[in-house]
């Protein structure tokens, strides 16, 4: 009987430690996935509003409503109007053009969990994550054109060579001559990315993009990876030489999204079969005993 007793106290201790490395696993996984919350750059306005004003109440109902609209659609609007000129509050969101909707809605409710805390009390604010952009204020500037850089990035520069830097500028080059929003393209060891805020137009988005490409070549020259970020539109590069970066800065695209939740169904189901079988041995060795 003893004997019996230790078997399935075995088991059983074999059968939690699979499902503690499992968890584990999946907090590894997690972790990997959360590199579209990677925050790149933020900002806020000079002009405050009063606490419990009927600004902060419009905000928060602003806020809420791009949180809550990220969960059906990668890129809205919103206005919140008040009772005064004063009180009215602009915002828009955008995510990447490649992220899935449970990731967009995601990366929009983080980055509007950062907006408070980075700029309290302003009246304007944006924050600019791996996955998606924020930004409200209380000066319109839906629809309008932003080509001020509000952030750049360079890598190095040393081994890249001339063959390299061609193949760059025809990625780049055929971003710029693409259409759409959201764009991407590569040619042998070179990976290219632009996209533009869903407010502006395609005119808008082609200026945007043509010179944040510009600024992107002239900036950072012969790096071996690049970012370029406007008032309302990006452009990116990376190259084998900078695949570390790549794949930190770039995130989980939808597909690897997918895979990896296929992956996590499939590892749940074989650890419950598995949990099953071992019980089932557990009982077994339970009757023997008696």
């Amino acid at each position: 009987m003893a004997e019996s007793s230790s078997s399935s106290n075995i088991i059983t201790s074999f059968s939690l430690s699979i499902v503690f490395t499992l968890m584990f696993f999946l907090f590894l996984l997690a972790m990997a996935e959360g590199s579209v919350d990677t925050f790149l750059y933020g900002g806020c306005s000079q002009t405050k509003y009063a606490p419990e004003s009927p600004y902060q109440s419009n905000l928060n109902s602003l806020l809420t409503s791009l949180v809550n609209s990220a969960t059906y659609s990668s890129y809205n609007k919103f206005t919140v109007l008040g009772s005064a000129p004063n009180d009215v509050v602009f915002g828009v969101y955008q995510c990447r053009g490649d992220l899935g909707m449970p990731d967009c809605a995601a990366c929009v409710a983080e980055a509007v969990s950062r907006l408070p805390p980075q700029c309290p009390a302003a009246c304007g604010g944006v924050v600019q994550l791996e996955g998606c952009f924020v930004k409200y204020d209380n000066a319109s500037f839906v629809g309008a054109a932003d080509k001020a850089v509000a952030m750049k990035k360079c890598g190095p520069s040393e081994g890249y060579d001339a063959a390299g830097m061609g193949r760059r500028d025809a990625v780049l080059a055929g971003l710029a001559g693409a259409g759409g929003g959201y764009r991407v393209g590569g040619t042998g060891d070179v990976q290219g990315v632009a996209q533009c805020v869903g407010d502006l137009s395609s005119g808008q988005c082609q200026d945007c993009v043509a010179e944040a490409i510009r600024r992107l070549k002239a900036e950072c020259g012969g790096a071996v990876f690049g970012d370029m970020f406007l008032g309302k539109c990006y452009a990116r590069y990376s190259t084998s030489g900078a695949q570390a970066y790549a794949r930190s800065n770039h995130g989980f695209s939808h597909n690897e999204s997918e895979k990896t939740f296929a992956l996590i169904i499939g590892l749940l189901a074989g650890v419950a079969l598995l949990i099953i079988f071992l019980t089932f041995l557990s009982r077994l060795f339970s009757k023997n005993g008696k």
